[in-house]
């Protein structure tokens, strides 16, 4: 999303799984029942047994000696004599097995909410919710190593770097290996500038010397910086910073992306990726071309894909404040300078 720098300052804005138990031991039966519950009544190394019972006496000694089988019989009976009285009287087992489906004729209920269409006229500007990122790094970069074949026809030749702010914690987006591989794979995309044949690209590793651009990923506060983005429009964007020789995507929007995308976020990065290396090849903002339509991958899809609510967030920015019209017209996202593949189809979608 293509600002120009401005003289503002920068906004200031485990239960722990146990191990299991794989030595446990079987239960077993004791001979002599009565010993083996006494012991159970002392810590182990105390010496003698004593009954279990303080009341035993001469009564309870012959109970649990002359008797004892039907002692422990009898409440088994009595449980046994219950459950069958218990079944009995209830009838026919009405219990469904766990994987039984059930027939009661009744549609399933849903437990999943739709997904809900964000309005597109108003209001998608606002970073969506989503994942944690980093607001600051330490403002400078490091090239991440690695260089790719020319990609495309085209007679006039960019060779491109790409780098990740330093101080960027990798698993929130991934390492900056996937972050290259995910640039380089939309770059040389037939869908992307390539696709027009005036152009070709080359990725280049970062003992390159003087790289025609270099795609950086930002945190917003680095972001932010006059000689940054600017942040005349106080919604997260990503820049080209020409004097640099720089593309800043910012953090925020490659982890979470924008709400006129409805939660595709891979979609979103292609947009953005192709959208900022629009402005190194001397492409503006555009409006939305068709009502209806694709947007032009040079529209301000960021902020949204209405023209009428991307005008008004840009009357904050001089420079783009002409660059899309009050018309009514809203378009459909889109990530790609020739969605089909042909010139001309990002002003004609």
């Amino acid at each position: 999303m293509y600002r120009p720098v401005v003289t503002r300052s920068a906004a200031q804005e485990r239960y722990r799984h146990g191990e299991r138990r794989s030595s446990a031991q079987p239960l077993t039966a004791s001979w002599e029942p009565e010993l083996a519950a006494a012991d159970s009544d002392w810590p182990p190394g105390k010496g003698a047994r004593r009954p279990r019972s303080s009341r035993g006496g001469r009564y309870g000694r012959e109970t649990t000696t002359g008797y004892r089988w039907r002692v422990y019989a009898l409440p088994v009976l009595i449980v046994a004599t219950a459950l069958v009285v218990f079944n009995a009287v209830r009838g026919p087992s009405s219990t469904v097995a766990a994987n039984s489906p059930t027939t009661t004729g009744e549609p399933p209920v849903a437990t999943e909410g739709a997904v809900q269409p964000v309005d597109p006229t108003s209001g998608t500007a606002v970073l969506p919710p989503g994942g944690p990122f980093p607001q600051s790094g330490t403002g400078t970069w490091h090239g991440v190593d690695g260089a790719g074949q020319k990609v495309g026809t085209g007679p006039k030749v960019y060779h491109y770097g790409i780098a990740v702010e330093d101080g960027i914690d990798p698993a929130v987006y991934g390492g900056e290996d996937l972050f290259a591989k995910t640039v380089e794979t939309i770059l040389s995309d037939p869908r992307s500038w390539i696709g027009g044949g005036a152009i070709s690209l080359q990725r280049v590793g970062r003992d390159y010397p003087h790289p025609d651009f270099i795609v950086s990923l930002t945190t917003p506060n680095t972001d932010h910086r006059p000689d940054m983005c600017g942040f005349q429009i106080q919604y997260e964007a990503s820049c080209w910073n020409a004097r640099q020789a720089r593309v800043l995507i910012n953090m925020a929007r490659w982890v979470r992306g924008a709400l006129a995308f409805n939660g595709d976020l891979g979609l979103y990065r292609e947009y953005a990726i192709n959208h900022e290396v629009g402005h190194v090849f001397n492409n503006k903002h555009v409006p939305c071309g068709t009502d209806g339509g694709l947007a032009p991958v040079m529209m301000q899809q960021t902020f949204g894909v209405s023209d009428d609510y991307v005008w008004q967030l840009n009357q904050d920015d001089p420079a783009n404040s002409t660059a899309v019209p009050k018309d009514g017209k809203t378009c459909r996202p889109n990530a790609w300078p020739y969605p089909q593949g042909v010139p001309g189809a990002q002003h004609d979608q």
